[in-house]
């Protein structure tokens, strides 16, 4: 993964809040990096920014040009000649003899000799103000893909596995650093491309102007937990649209119960000798699933069938102590792959935890109306008190929330 923090977009940004190039992408990086945090994603070991890899993209852009397949023009930019790698368009499908002069494919905004060639190297001009770096032709910055390409090989290889991106990255994005890569160092440069398909908001792209726009913070101080919007966020396979509602986050927030509900319930009649390695057959199954291209919605489809099965011996008491304990095993491995079960808890003062225990005194008093004030209060916050007979158990609550 890296960090694209210079490009048309980021620039006009700049100009119009009146921040530097750093100030705003530091702004939105740190906004990246804690909502990853949030959603239990493990960030690579290396997240590297395009600023700070200049030089290396200079030095593809002049293997390009040494093996003519890119050139100068007269304001200083430098372009690839997509007529020169006979193979583009193989990824989208796209036959380039019938491509015409289109807003996907001329949305630089330079002189070039074929409307189709994209630029590696943008002449600099008066709104970008400060942000430009030295090269061989002159003041400027680089190109979006070929941004990619330098960074990718850089700390991959000229030639890796797996590169992923969404759907609409195919077009022209993908297309361009096949394209410039594979002509530098006349190697396949990736093996398999992953795309994963949409997020939409209500059925509709999620976009600022339609004021459908949602950040993580947002979804979480509308009362959603980070467990119950991984959940709807992975629970699809990836080539498949996700549609962020409020109806399927009510399901996943139920779904992710069901999963530390049950756990609850393990732990119970569980015992820490009872907890040993286990490789119960739901394991294998997940594993099969999760290894056919990711299939997710099967995973755990199987999962949730051998949930039902565990909580019906239970009801029957059939579940020995043992059996418990392996479960608890199996489905701790489990959660180190969709990582929603050990939730992140309600934060609550020293004060709400006693307010918890003078709720259960009220109750067994049989003194309902404090026990109705301190259950109000709680759901004034937020959050729901349910009653169990081994104790009252703290949840966020939707009831109230807004919805998406």
């Amino acid at each position: 993964m890296n960090i694209t923090d210079i490009d048309d977009k980021i620039i006009a940004r700049c100009g119009e809040e009146g921040k530097s190039l750093s100030e705003l992408t530091n702004e939105y990086r740190a906004a990246f990096e804690k909502d990853a945090v949030s959603l239990r994603i493990d960030l690579p070991d290396t997240l590297p920014a395009a600023t700070d890899h200049i030089d290396d993209m200079i030095d593809l852009i002049k293997q390009l040009i040494d093996k003519d397949y890119a050139y100068l023009t007269d304001d200083g930019s430098v372009f690839f000649k997509i007529g020169s790698f006979p193979n583009y368009g193989r990824l989208s499908n796209i036959d380039t003899s019938q491509l015409s002069s289109t807003e996907r494919v001329t949305d630089d905004e330079y002189g070039k000799e074929n409307p189709q060639d994209f630029a590696l190297w943008k002449a600099w001009k008066e709104e970008d103000g400060e942000i430009e770096w030295e090269s061989p032709w002159g003041r400027g910055r680089p190109g979006w893909h070929i941004e990619c390409s330098a960074m990718s090989m850089k700390y991959l290889g000229e030639e890796f596995d797996i590169h992923c991106g969404g759907v609409d990255l195919i077009f022209p994005h993908h297309e361009n650093e096949i394209a410039q890569s594979v002509c530098a160092t006349d190697k396949l440069f990736v093996n398999f491309w992953l795309h994963c398909e949409h997020l939409l908001v209500n059925g509709a792209k999620m976009s600022k102007s339609a004021q459908n726009f949602y950040t993580i913070t947002d979804l979480i101080n509308r009362g959603y937990t980070a467990s119950a919007i991984r959940y709807l966020l992975t629970s699809s396979h990836y080539r498949h649209k996700v549609d962020l509602t409020e109806e399927h986050l009510l399901a996943a927030s139920q779904a992710v119960n069901r999963f530390q509900d049950f756990r609850r319930r393990l732990e119970k009649l569980a015992t820490s000798s009872s907890r040993h390695e286990a490789d119960l057959p739901v394991l294998d199954e997940f594993r099969k699933a999760m290894n056919n291209d990711l299939n997710i919605a099967e995973a755990m489809g199987k999962v949730f069938d051998w949930i039902r099965e565990i909580n019906r011996k239970i009801d029957l008491n059939e579940l020995t102590t043992k059996e418990a304990g392996s479960a608890i095993e199996v489905l701790d491995k489990i959660d180190s792959v969709i990582a929603v079960v050990s939730d992140d808890k309600p934060e609550i003062t020293d004060e709400e935890a006693t307010m918890i225990d003078e709720r259960e005194k009220a109750r067994q008093e049989k003194n309902w109306s404090r026990a109705d004030e301190i259950r109000d209060y709680f759901r004034s916050r937020g959050f729901e008190l349910e009653d169990t007979p081994d104790g009252t158990i703290l949840k966020r609550s939707k009831e109230g929330s807004a919805g998406v």
